[in-house]
């Protein structure tokens, strides 16, 4: 049943940001920029732990997951360090995932030729 959830919420929310992408003049950059700024949000009024319960990978591995682990550090950091937590808090707790995309993207590289496609 977890493996469903997943699909399921992961597939909602592809499904939104592909009809954002159909039906609006946004950028997907802008697209997935509001999708981190929908996690952060959707964290702060405490509604994205019961979603992320239920959707497992499908809600933390998006780019909502990625705010909403944002706000979960800060939040942490300001309890802990005071206001010093909020310059410090979301990059600490997103390092892991910060790290590896950087890793990642730098064996990417090494692997196929990055440039820009000439005509």
């Amino acid at each position: 049943m977890q493996y469903l959830n997943a699909f399921l919420c992961g597939g909602i929310l592809c499904a939104i940001g592909q009809i954002f992408i159909d039906k609006t003049q946004l950028t997907p950059a802008r697209i997935l920029t509001g999708y981190v700024v929908t996690g952060v949000f959707l964290e702060a009024i405490g509604v994205y732990g019961p979603i992320a319960q239920w959707g497992g990978a499908g809600a933390t591995v998006p780019l909502t997951g990625f705010g909403s682990n944002l706000a979960k550090g800060v939040s942490k950091a300001v309890g802990e360090k005071g206001w010093l937590g909020v310059m410090t808090g979301g990059l600490t707790a997103a390092a892991g995932g910060i790290a590896a995309a950087v890793l990642f993207g730098f064996l990417a590289a090494l692997i196929f030729r990055p440039g820009d496609k000439r005509s």
